[in-house]
Protein backbone atom coordinates (compact mmCIF):
# COMPACT_ATOMS: atom_id res chain seq x y z
CA UNK A 1 0.00 0.00 0.00
CA UNK A 2 1.33 3.72 -0.82
CA UNK A 3 1.95 5.93 1.65
CA UNK A 4 -0.67 8.52 0.59
CA UNK A 5 -2.86 5.98 0.70
CA UNK A 6 -1.85 4.73 4.19
CA UNK A 7 -2.43 8.52 5.21
CA UNK A 8 -5.82 9.12 4.36
CA UNK A 9 -6.80 5.82 6.11
CA UNK A 10 -4.70 7.47 9.40
CA UNK A 11 -7.06 10.58 8.76
CA UNK A 12 -10.10 8.92 8.30
CA UNK A 13 -9.73 6.53 11.43
CA UNK A 14 -9.01 9.68 13.41
CA UNK A 15 -11.70 11.58 12.43
CA UNK A 16 -14.33 8.53 12.72
CA UNK A 17 -12.81 7.87 16.11
CA UNK A 18 -12.85 11.73 17.16
CA UNK A 19 -16.97 11.74 15.94
CA UNK A 20 -17.14 8.67 17.84
CA UNK A 21 -16.17 9.96 21.21
CA UNK A 22 -18.24 13.00 20.27
CA UNK A 23 -21.31 11.10 19.79
CA UNK A 24 -20.35 8.97 22.91
CA UNK A 25 -20.11 11.63 24.83
CA UNK A 26 -23.60 12.33 26.35
CA UNK A 27 -25.35 14.93 24.71
CA UNK A 28 -28.68 15.82 26.94
CA UNK A 29 -30.60 17.77 24.72
CA UNK A 30 -32.36 20.59 26.76
CA UNK A 31 -35.87 21.59 25.87
CA UNK A 32 -36.92 25.14 24.81
CA UNK A 33 -38.62 26.84 27.64
CA UNK A 34 -42.50 26.99 27.01
CA UNK A 35 -43.68 29.04 24.07
CA UNK A 36 -40.40 29.07 22.33
CA UNK A 37 -41.00 27.27 18.39
CA UNK A 38 -39.85 24.40 17.58
CA UNK A 39 -37.27 25.51 15.42
CA UNK A 40 -35.54 22.09 14.50
CA UNK A 41 -38.92 20.59 13.49
CA UNK A 42 -39.63 23.73 11.42
CA UNK A 43 -36.10 23.58 9.56
CA UNK A 44 -36.47 19.83 8.62
CA UNK A 45 -39.96 20.65 6.75
CA UNK A 46 -38.63 24.28 5.40
CA UNK A 47 -38.40 24.24 1.42
CA UNK A 48 -34.70 24.15 0.67
CA UNK A 49 -33.40 22.89 3.78
CA UNK A 50 -31.35 19.81 2.63
CA UNK A 51 -30.62 18.19 6.17
CA UNK A 52 -30.49 19.20 9.66
CA UNK A 53 -28.52 17.61 12.55
CA UNK A 54 -27.96 18.92 16.28
CA UNK A 55 -25.86 18.43 19.13
CA UNK A 56 -23.89 19.73 22.16
CA UNK A 57 -20.30 20.68 22.49
CA UNK A 58 -17.95 19.57 24.67
CA UNK A 59 -18.24 23.29 26.24
CA UNK A 60 -21.70 23.07 26.85
CA UNK A 61 -23.04 24.85 23.81
CA UNK A 62 -26.03 23.57 22.00
CA UNK A 63 -25.60 23.40 18.28
CA UNK A 64 -27.88 23.07 15.08
CA UNK A 65 -26.22 22.15 12.15
CA UNK A 66 -28.99 23.22 8.91
CA UNK A 67 -27.72 22.72 5.57
CA UNK A 68 -29.56 24.91 3.11
CA UNK A 69 -29.64 24.48 -0.55
CA UNK A 70 -28.88 28.04 -1.44
CA UNK A 71 -29.03 31.74 -0.68
CA UNK A 72 -32.95 31.77 -1.56
CA UNK A 73 -33.60 28.76 0.92
CA UNK A 74 -31.42 30.23 3.63
CA UNK A 75 -33.42 33.56 3.34
CA UNK A 76 -36.82 32.37 3.46
CA UNK A 77 -35.91 30.45 6.24
CA UNK A 78 -35.13 33.47 8.01
CA UNK A 79 -38.21 35.23 6.93
CA UNK A 80 -40.22 32.20 8.20
CA UNK A 81 -43.10 32.27 11.04
CA UNK A 82 -40.81 30.10 13.03
CA UNK A 83 -37.70 31.94 12.88
CA UNK A 84 -39.15 35.41 13.22
CA UNK A 85 -41.34 33.89 16.40
CA UNK A 86 -37.74 32.34 17.93
CA UNK A 87 -35.98 35.86 17.39
CA UNK A 88 -38.87 37.22 19.03
CA UNK A 89 -38.93 35.52 21.63
CA UNK A 90 -34.90 35.76 22.70
CA UNK A 91 -35.24 39.40 22.07
CA UNK A 92 -38.89 40.98 22.30
CA UNK A 93 -37.97 44.58 22.17
CA UNK A 94 -35.67 44.20 18.74
CA UNK A 95 -37.11 44.65 15.39
CA UNK A 96 -35.78 42.22 12.40
CA UNK A 97 -36.76 43.88 9.22
CA UNK A 98 -33.27 44.08 7.41
CA UNK A 99 -32.63 42.11 4.47
CA UNK A 100 -30.25 39.49 5.53
CA UNK A 101 -26.83 38.49 3.87
CA UNK A 102 -26.75 41.30 1.53
CA UNK A 103 -23.08 40.84 0.96
CA UNK A 104 -23.78 36.60 -0.31
CA UNK A 105 -24.29 36.49 -4.01
CA UNK A 106 -27.21 34.70 -4.93
CA UNK A 107 -25.21 31.94 -6.66
CA UNK A 108 -23.37 31.04 -3.84
CA UNK A 109 -24.51 27.81 -3.67
CA UNK A 110 -25.28 25.35 -0.32
CA UNK A 111 -25.00 26.79 2.77
CA UNK A 112 -24.24 25.30 5.91
CA UNK A 113 -25.73 27.35 8.81
CA UNK A 114 -24.46 26.20 12.34
CA UNK A 115 -26.25 27.58 15.62
CA UNK A 116 -24.73 27.51 18.98
CA UNK A 117 -26.81 28.65 21.89
CA UNK A 118 -24.84 28.14 25.37
CA UNK A 119 -26.81 28.68 28.71
CA UNK A 120 -26.03 29.98 32.15
CA UNK A 121 -26.06 27.45 34.70
CA UNK A 122 -29.36 27.02 36.38
CA UNK A 123 -29.51 26.75 39.78
CA UNK A 124 -31.85 23.77 40.06
CA UNK A 125 -31.35 21.30 37.16
CA UNK A 126 -35.21 21.92 35.79
CA UNK A 127 -35.71 25.71 36.28
CA UNK A 128 -36.80 27.79 33.61
CA UNK A 129 -36.47 29.45 31.75
CA UNK A 130 -32.89 29.19 31.22
CA UNK A 131 -30.73 32.45 30.36
CA UNK A 132 -28.94 32.22 27.23
CA UNK A 133 -25.55 33.70 27.88
CA UNK A 134 -24.60 33.55 24.23
CA UNK A 135 -25.83 32.55 20.61
CA UNK A 136 -23.84 32.32 17.72
CA UNK A 137 -24.68 32.07 13.74
CA UNK A 138 -22.23 31.17 11.38
CA UNK A 139 -22.75 30.39 7.78
CA UNK A 140 -19.96 28.31 5.51
CA UNK A 141 -20.02 26.65 2.83
CA UNK A 142 -18.31 23.33 1.45
CA UNK A 143 -14.66 23.50 -0.21
CA UNK A 144 -13.37 20.79 -2.53
CA UNK A 145 -11.53 18.14 -0.92
CA UNK A 146 -11.97 15.71 1.69
CA UNK A 147 -12.71 12.49 2.74
CA UNK A 148 -15.84 9.82 3.60
CA UNK A 149 -15.43 6.49 4.84
CA UNK A 150 -18.77 4.82 5.22
CA UNK A 151 -20.87 7.87 5.33
CA UNK A 152 -20.44 11.68 5.66
CA UNK A 153 -21.77 14.24 8.02
CA UNK A 154 -23.50 16.72 5.19
CA UNK A 155 -26.53 15.11 3.50
CA UNK A 156 -25.55 13.37 0.13
CA UNK A 157 -27.45 16.28 -1.69
CA UNK A 158 -24.65 18.53 -1.03
CA UNK A 159 -21.98 18.17 -3.53
CA UNK A 160 -18.60 18.41 -2.86
CA UNK A 161 -15.67 18.62 -5.12
CA UNK A 162 -13.13 16.58 -4.74
CA UNK A 163 -14.45 14.95 -1.95
CA UNK A 164 -13.42 11.12 -1.81
CA UNK A 165 -15.76 8.53 -0.85
CA UNK A 166 -14.69 5.53 0.17
CA UNK A 167 -16.89 1.81 1.34
CA UNK A 168 -16.58 0.79 4.47
CA UNK A 169 -15.95 -2.51 3.65
CA UNK A 170 -12.82 -1.48 1.23
CA UNK A 171 -10.63 -0.32 3.50
CA UNK A 172 -7.47 -2.53 3.94
CA UNK A 173 -7.24 -3.86 7.38
CA UNK A 174 -3.72 -3.17 8.59
CA UNK A 175 -1.42 -5.75 10.07
CA UNK A 176 -0.74 -5.17 14.00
Amino acid sequence: MNIGRTREIVIAASLALALLAAWWTPAVAQTPSAGFPNVVGALRTTPGCLGVETGQTSSGKQVIFAWFEDKKSLVGWYHSDTHQGAMKTVFPDRTFDRQPLPDLPDDSGPILAIVSVKFDAAAEPDARPRRMSSIGIELYGPLPGGVAVGGRFAPAAIKVRGLREIEIGTVERQPR
